[in-house]
């Protein structure tokens, strides 16, 4: 971000402060570490500081964060992963042992909320390259297949396990999957739920690069800093056109679709 921006506000005045960087870092810190070094800003999934376990905590702070990093003007490139050897490591007991069938209407409201703010931020909040460095297995892998460049290790399997554990796929894995492989394949990964090795999703075009785990991150930071060597202008409306096919997407499908799972869910 040019100084001259910050100039101009301050000039006009009546410009609303934006997020910092040290604000939405401690605010979501339970949850991620943020960090950011010449404008590529990097988003690390944690619980406790080892691999993030996945709980309704973590997804609400997932549409929330995403949005002040989308209105943070001096972020330019964003990187997302994981920590240690796993994308993530599972489900956390206590967010999700009470059946949805148990949930009064206004958290089952909260649940689909949080879980369509996780994908609408990312794509219509974040108005620059995003790149999804998976640095191993675990599931909720919707939001890396959705960035503009995901980076995988080789040990890595994607997989849409909904319908096999007697749920509905709408939650976003199928979506993903239908506007990346078509409706035919992605409805025969959602009934067999086939699991896909990181061969085969580079083959299939899942992926762009599967790589040794321990040259995840590197690689990542080497393609942003790439990026961010570009105008400004040019970074960012790329973005724009980029994450058209996945607004289009989500403006059709990914309600409609949650809806339909949180009411098997809730039966």
């Amino acid at each position: 971000m040019t100084d001259t921006l910050d100039d101009r506000d301050e000039r006009l005045g009546g410009f609303i402060e934006r997020p910092r960087l040290d604000q939405y870092a401690a605010r979501y810190g339970e949850h991620f570490d943020i960090r950011r070094d010449a404008g590529i800003v990097e988003v690390r999934m944690h619980t406790g500081g080892g691999p993030a376990i996945f709980s309704r905590g973590l997804l609400n702070a997932w549409g929330r964060v995403l949005r002040d990093i989308g209105a943070d003007r001096d972020n330019e490139v964003l990187i997302i992963t994981g920590t240690g050897r796993r994308w993530i490591a599972g489900f956390d007991p206590r967010s999700f042992s009470e059946p949805p069938s148990q949930w009064p209407g206004d958290v089952l409201y909260e649940q689909y909320s949080d879980g369509m703010k996780l994908l609408e931020s990312l794509a219509f909040d974040i108005d620059i390259p995003t790149i999804a460095a998976v640095n191993g297995p675990g599931p909720r892998q919707e939001i890396a297949l959705m960035c503009d460049i995901t980076l995988c290790a080789d040990d890595t399997v994607i997989a849409d396990g909904n319908f096999a554990a007697g749920s509905v796929p709408g939650d976003g894995m199928h979506l993903v999957l239908q506007e990346l492989l078509g409706t035919k394949r992605a409805a025969y990964l959602a009934y067999t739920g086939q699991k896909i090795d990181a061969a085969t999703a580079l083959r299939w075009g899942l992926v762009n690069e599967v790589l040794p785990a321990e040259q995840v991150m590197s690689r990542a930071r080497e393609i942003a800093s790439a990026i961010a060597a570009a105008p400004r202008t040019s970074r960012r409306l790329t973005r724009a056109v980029t994450r058209r096919p996945w607004q289009r997407r989500i403006v059709e499908d990914l309600r409609g679709g949650y809806a339909h799972q949180l009411l098997a869910a809730s039966r």
